[in-house]
């Protein structure tokens, strides 16, 4: 049985949303660094830690040691960041599922890094999602997809993360779309929400992140 994976990053605390939905009996935590201190705030203990743990004190450092039951640790000086080399661990697991967070906000480039992992060609094709309290960010390839309304995250864009993004079209959507072509830098799908219960997106080449948001 597939199970779903949860990652724990270190981002700021206050852009976590409430874990009480996603702390499940059949959910594999995974701690990051900082992101192990954000679940044994949460009362939750991970399974696993990756990490450098450079963000860390040294008493934190020991309280990892005694309550996870196996830690991955890294020297600072490395290729990959500590979440790049959780994620990868993760997919290796072939989950039904990944969800993320504490991925977003506090330094720019680690906020961007880190939405980027999703676009990694061992990510694509992956149900791998990016969660805080104001978004939620996600990364398709072509094909044709369904998307549920949700009054939580009303606003959905679609960013090209490639050269271009050709034929995508939206239905059930406020501005609908057909075989449009977009690229890379273009505002073309920023802001939508859907009109319907269920919408449908599809594109036939490109590759393309969603972003769910609310105000």
């Amino acid at each position: 049985m597939q199970k779903t994976i949860h990652i724990m990053a270190g981002g700021p605390e206050e852009l976590i949303p409430s874990l009480l939905s996603f702390n499940l009996p059949d959910i594999e935590w995974v701690g990051v660094d900082y992101g192990v201190i954000h679940l044994l705030n949460h009362k939750i203990v991970p399974s696993i830690a990756f990490g450098d743990f450079d963000s860390v004190t040294e008493e934190q450092l020991i309280k990892i040691d005694q309550v996870t039951n196996e830690i991955k640790r890294f020297k600072p000086e490395k290729n990959e960041t500590d979440l790049e080399l959780a994620l990868l661990w993760a997919i290796k697991q072939k989950p039904l599922k990944i969800r993320v967070f504490g991925a977003t906000g506090g330094r720019a480039d680690h906020y961007f890094a880190n939405t980027m992992l999703l676009a990694r060609p061992e990510c694509i094709g992956w149900n791998i999602e990016i969660i805080d309290k104001q978004n939620s960010i996600s990364v398709f390839s072509p094909g044709e997809y369904t998307v549920e309304n949700r009054s939580d995250k009303k606003y959905i864009s679609f960013v090209p993360l490639s050269e271009k993004v050709n034929d995508i079209t939206l239905r059930g959507f406020k501005y609908p779309l057909t075989n449009k072509q977009t690229f890379m830098g273009s505002s073309l799908c920023i802001s939508n929400e859907l009109i319907q219960e269920i919408g449908y997106f599809s594109f036939t080449s490109g590759i393309l992140m969603m972003i769910r948001s609310h105000d």
